[in-house]
C-alpha cells in the first residue's frame, strides 16, 4: 500500500503562534532545518525527533498522510 505525505509544518506552527525560529529554539536545530522541513521528501529520524519532541506531538502528527490510489 501507498501513501502520500505531506509536512504540515507550517500550519502547526501557523496554529501555535509560532515561528521557524522559535521552534529552532526549541528543538534545538537551525533554522535553516526548520525551514527545509516542508520541501523535503526525506527526513533525518534525528531531525523528526526533535521537533516532535519540541512540540509535544507524535512524529505522525507532523503530517497530513494519506492513502494514495492505485
Amino acid at each position: 500500500m501507498n501513501y502520500d505525505v505531506k509536512p504540515r509544518l507550517g500550519e502547526i506552527l501557523k496554529e501555535r503562534e509560532l515561528r521557524q525560529k522559535d521552534l529552532a529554539k526549541m528543538s534545538n536545530l537551525t533554522e535553516a532545518t526548520i525551514s527545509r522541513f516542508e520541501r523535503q521528501s526525506r527526513y533525518e529520524i534525528s531531525t523528526l525527533v526533535a521537533i516532535s519532541k519540541a512540540l509535544d506531538l507524535s512524529i505522525e502528527d507532523l503530517f497530513i498522510i494519506k492513502k494514495s490510489a492505485e
